[in-house]
Order: structure tokens, then C-alpha cells, then sequence
């Protein structure tokens, strides 16, 4: 890699391009990020959360200039790009608030009753964060938020074709006012992140992306003796059982599927639908997409000839397709697959796009053994008017979240993360903040 390029996906040109971060200045920032470390973590922590603060205040004060930019780089339309950074600036804003509270000691009840006990969580030094393309800000902030009210340090590398909206987060933390050395962008190649998860000034690290790119970092990661936060792909199912309102749950799945042109890990890709409500649900579907206007396109060409090929494998396999339209370069229309089965190529595959399959099922067992036959086990979302039944599906669910009847709920204080190859930790809420934290226990006698 020569340099980190925006290239617009709508036209394919391309916008900028910045310079890779040279070996030795990625040796520099490591240093300075040890370095400083050890006073930022010092500062009270009401002074870092202001700092934070005030990250998420330009976040927002700045929403529709974020949002331009990504609609540059990876095809996001404007009013979901500026939601984005809104929605990371609300994320900056919880974790500042929040501070006093997430970080404060945790008393023991000791049962000899001898002394004192308390576990003191404090930081650990400096972090890594390798970040994906599909939400630029989104999860930056879900990374670096709790991190650096924590009062850990943060280098961050971002996706090859988002250096514009990396620069930009940058520049917002530098205006914030936090110091140099604690928040550091590196346009740094794959050989340098080797190089960098390696180095004993690295304390932990946090990757959000393919499988294929978790289980590299994690093998050096393990080599070295250092913790590592994996978030990967996903084939999240939505599971509808019963509904009183049938078109408000095709509204849902809509959403769940298309939403941010379906580039989303924990979007709903596997529609597992009870046989009683299955062929209205299919021909509510079928109207809602063929309406959908495809005007923004997938983040790249690339993926879209991608996504084309893996639908076609899909159908030579004995599926069937259903689409809104015809592919247009990076254009894509959203689409759903039936009949694709166990042996079909597609079935354990993750869709990165706005093509679902759908499943017919007759019982809640099956609804279940489908949902968790699958390599992944990020999200998933059960829609029934029985919430004992809801329950008692999310219960048996093999993933790391469960929504019940409910889509787009995601919040600053809700840990987010799966289990199997979706990878293992997880960012946000109390559980994200103690990832990178050293909660040490001190006993006292007197």
C-alpha cells in the first residue's frame, strides 16, 4: 500500500489520497503514546472527562460536515452520516458523564470480616485500534470513548479508504484539547500493525473487522501475551414467530436488512419466518424493496462485484432469487434469496449487502436450530406477542445480543459483541469499559 485513497463509490473517482505513516514515525508514535500515558492517566478524572466531553460536543456541533465526508469515502448518505457522528458525539458525551461512576472502586464484602477490600480499576497504557470502513466514527468512538476516559492512550488506524474522516476525528480531539500523545491517527500498513501488536509498548488491542484480519492480529496478539477485543462478521437472524401488526414487523425487517446499504455486522441477514405468517411476510417484503429508491451506493465497486458473485453461487446452487432491480457498479438493489438450504455454497456465508435470505419454518425448534446453525453469533432480533416465548428464544439464541421486537436499538451504555467467529470482548456499556483496565484488588488490615 502506497497510500490511503478516498475514492468515491458513486463515481468512482478518486477525491485525495494521504501518504502511508513511514516505519519510523509509527516507532515515534508508539513512544510518545507509552509516554504519555503515564500522565494523561494521572489527570483527574473529572479533567479527562471534560476532554471527552467536549470530543463529542464537535462531533455534533459537526455532524453535517462528518457526514459529507463519509458520503465521500464509502457512499453513506448525508442524513445517516450525519446521524453517525451524532450518535458517536452522544457516545463521547455518556462515557464523560459517566466517568465517576465506571471507574470507581468496587467494595469487597470479605468473609472473614478482617480489614478492608476494594478492587481499583485503572488504565493500562497504550491501545491499538484497527477500525473497518462501514461505520468511520461510530467505531472510533465505541473504541476510544470509554478508553480514554479510562485513561488509556490511543493509537488508532483506520480503514485504507477512510483517511478523511480519520484526519477528521483527529483534528476534533486536537481541538478538544487532549494532549499530545494520547490520541494519535497512523495511516500504517498491515505489516506495520504486525510490527505494532508485537511492540511491549502496546498494552491491548481492538479490531473490528473480518474474520480473516481478527485472526492474524489475535495470533500475534496471543504470541505476545496481550489482550485483544474482536468484533467480525455476522449473520444475524431476525426470527418472527407472531405479530399483531404485520407490515410495522416487514418495516422492521426492512430497516434491519438495508439499513446503511446492509453493511452492517450485526444487520439482520437470515429472515427465519413461522409458515402461518410466511407468505404475507414474503409478499410485504417483496413490495417494500421494490420501492426502496437505490440511490447510495455499496463502498466500493469491489464489494458489489463481491456481493453479485456470491449471490449467483447462491442461485447455481438451487436458490432463488428475488431483487428490486439490476446491479449498476457499485450500485446494488436490494434483494432476497429463498430456498437456499444447508448445502447450499451461500448458506454459512455472511452477505455484506442489502440481499437477505429467507427461511419457512414450522416451530419454534426449528426457528432455533436455524438461527444457530451458522458460524456466527453476533446479534440477533425475535419477534413474537408471546414474551415468554421471546424469552425463551433469546435464551437458547447462540449470540452475543438478542432484541425482542425491536430493531436499531443500540445505545452508548449496551455492551456489543458476539461469541464464535464474531469474535470475543466487547465494546460499550460497564463490560466494554473494563476490557482495558487493570482492576486491582488492595486489602487493608487496618
Amino acid at each position: 500500500m502506497d497510500s490511503y485513497a478516498v475514492i468515491d463509490p458513486a463515481t468512482g473517482e478518486q477525491v485525495s489520497t494521504y501518504p502511508v505513516t513511514t516505519d519510523a514515525e509509527i516507532r515515534e508514535a508508539v513512544d510518545a503514546a507509552s509516554a504519555a500515558h503515564a500522565t494523561w492517566s494521572r489527570k483527574p478524572i473529572a479533567e479527562r472527562a471534560a476532554i471527552v466531553r467536549r470530543i463529542g460536543d464537535l462531533h455534533i456541533e459537526r455532524a453535517a460536515e462528518l457526514g459529507a465526508i463519509i458520503q465521500r469515502e464509502m457512499g453513506k448518505p448525508l442524513a445517516d452520516g450525519t446521524g453517525e457522528a451524532e450518535f458517536s458525539g452522544a457516545i463521547y458525551q455518556y462515557y464523560a458523564d459517566n466517568a465517576e461512576r465506571l471507574m470507581a472502586d468496587q467494595q469487597i464484602d470479605l468473609a472473614d470480616g478482617e480489614g478492608t477490600a476494594v478492587i481499583r480499576p485503572s488504565s493500562v497504557g497504550a491501545l491499538l485500534g484497527i477500525m473497518p470502513w462501514n461505520f468511520p466514527y461510530y467505531q472510533v468512538a465505541r473504541f476510544a470513548g470509554p478508553n480514554l476516559v479510562a485513561g488509556n492512550t490511543v493509537l488508532l488506524k483506520h480503514a485504507g479508504q477512510c483517511p478523511e474522516s480519520a484526519a477528521a476525528i483527529a483534528a476534533i480531539c486536537v481541538e478538544a484539547g487532549v494532549p499530545e500523545g494520547v490520541y494519535i491517527n497512523l495511516y500504517a500498513t498491515i505489516a506495520q500493525l504486525g510490527v505494532m501488536v508485537a511492540d511491549p509498548a502496546i498494552r491491548g488491542v481492538s479490531l473490528t473487522g473480518s474474520e480473516r484480519a481478527g485472526a492474524a492480529i489475535a495470533e500475534i496478539a496471543g504470541r505476545n501475551l496481550k489482550k485483544v477485543v474482536l468484533e467480525l462478521g455476522g449473520s444475524d437472524p431476525y426470527i418472527l414467530m407472531s405479530t399483531d401488526d404485520l407490515d410495522a414487523a416487514v418495516d422492521a425487517a426492512v430497516f434491519a436488512r438495508n439499513d446503511n446499504t446492509g453493511q452492517a455486522c450485526n444487520a439482520a441477514k437470515r429472515f427465519i419466518i413461522i409458515d402461518a405468517l410466511y407468505d404475507a411476510f414474503v409478499a410485504n417484503y417483496t413490495e417494500k424493496i421494490k420501492a426502496l429508491e437505490l440511490t447510495s451506493p455499496l463502498s466500493s465497486a469491489k464489494a458489489a462485484a463481491g456481493l453479485a458473485e456470491q449471490v449467483d453461487r447462491a442461485v447455481a446452487g438451487g436458490a432463488t432469487l428475488v431483487s428490486a432491480g439490476e446491479r449498476r457498479d457499485a450500485f446494488f438493489p436490494a434483494g432476497f434469496l429463498t430456498g437456499i438450504t444447508a448445502d447450499n455454497p451461500v448458506y454459512y456465508e455472511e452477505l455484506f449487502g442489502p440481499v437477505a435470505q429467507i427461511h419457512r419454518v414450522q416451530d419454534e425448534e426449528e426457528a432455533i436450530r436455524i438461527a444457530n446453525d451458522t458460524p456466527f453469533g453476533l446479534g440477533s432480533y425475535v419477534f413474537s406477542t408471546d414474551q415468554e416465548q421471546a424469552l425463551r428464544i433469546a435464551d437458547r439464541l447462540d449470540t452475543g445480543m438478542v432484541f425482542i421486537n425491536g430493531v436499531g436499538l443500540d445505545a452508548p451504555d449496551l455492551p456489543f459483541g458476539g461469541t464464535k467467529q464474531s469474535g470475543f470482548g466487547r465494546e460499550l456499556g460497564t463490560l466494554g469499559i473494563e476490557e482495558f483496565i487493570n482492576k486491582k484488588m488492595i486489602r487493608s488490615l487496618t
